[in-house]
């Protein structure tokens, strides 16, 4: 795979998008946002900061995790909910493209939504150092570590992302009445490194268990998938730098488990569409899921 800058690796936008230069900004008012207490990110040195970048807001060394709700008007509230996992790379989180603005539509469309903003690993503090900065690579190992080591070792480094995605669903479920939700009926979307974190929590964290599951623009490998797997979303570009020539090892672990699977592979788009408004088929990628959602029922049929 062709090593891409750090700035478009993270979370690269349309081709044509505004300004990919960096900009500093302060940390905006998140008046709603509810600490989900899983504690301060371990040996954290670097504090939160954002930046402007592509015309959205990205969130940078995230040391506490939060939970952001926003609720459909209850005229219109289906029951269902989602938890939206903003992605970046586990070192930045695309908060409007990714976050925020997805879960307004969703709202719009009679589902809660509730922005994940989970902890990051930790990046150089001053921005100017970080647009240009590489982590240091891993040292090859001689040996191949067998699928399941490899498994183990992901769920390791993901430790504090996949806490803070358990206790978003906890958070959800307790207050699922006050907030109009079914807690039978919670859902997750994922968009590159949060749909690994939205896959990962269906697999690894048991009393998470989502309903639905959205991957966008994720990773494609195969994946263990039980008897009762939430049914799966799937919406990736052709043209995706990240993950080229990957096979489609995700749709098929799904299929061949019997469980439902939708998969949109559109001819371009590349990596982070998201919500962006863009010339390709892409930018359908959000009608087609809440489409879907509503063939499963979890938003009410029109009409």
């Amino acid at each position: 795979m062709a090593i891409l800058p750090l700035a478009l690796a993270l979370s690269a936008p349309p081709v044509a998008a505004q300004d990919d230069a960096m900009t500093a900004i302060a940390i905006p008012d998140q008046p709603t946002a509810i600490p989900l207490g899983t504690g301060t990110l371990p040996g954290a040195t670097a504090g939160e900061s954002w930046h402007m970048q592509y015309g959205s807001r990205f969130a940078r060394n995230v040391v506490e995790a939060t939970l952001t709700p926003f609720l459909p008007d209850p005229a219109k509230a289906s029951g269902a909910a989602v938890i939206v996992a903003p992605g970046g790379g586990f070192r930045t989180l695309s908060m409007d493209n990714e976050g925020w603005d997805v879960a307004r539509a969703l709202a719009e469309r009679g589902v809660a939504a509730f922005v994940l903003k989970y902890r990051l690993n930790q990046t150089p503090a001053e921005l100017e150092v970080f647009a240009n900065w590489r982590p240091e690579p891993r040292p090859a190992s001689a040996t191949p570590p067998s699928p399941e080591e490899a498994w183990a070792q992901m769920v390791a480094n993901m430790a504090p992302q996949l806490a803070d995605s358990q206790a978003a669903f906890a958070l959800v479920r307790a207050r699922a009445a006050e907030w109009g939700v079914d807690p039978d009926r919670i859902g997750m979307i994922g968009f590159s490194a949060g749909a690994r974190l939205a896959m990962s929590t269906q697999e690894a964290v048991a009393d998470a268990r989502p309903a639905f599951l959205g991957n966008i623009y994720g990773p494609m490998n195969a994946q263990n998938v039980s008897a009762d797997a939430p049914p799966l979303f799937i919406a990736l570009a052709v043209d995706d730098p990240l993950f080229p020539n990957t096979g489609f090892g995700l749709v098929e672990s799904w299929r061949d488990a019997g469980r439902p699977v939708e998969f949109h592979y559109y001819e371009q788009g590349g990596h982070g569409f998201g919500m962006y408004d863009k010339t390709t088929t892409s930018t359908g990628w959000f009608e087609a899921f809440t489409a879907w959602l509503r063939m499963h029922g979890f938003i009410a049929r029109e009409g």
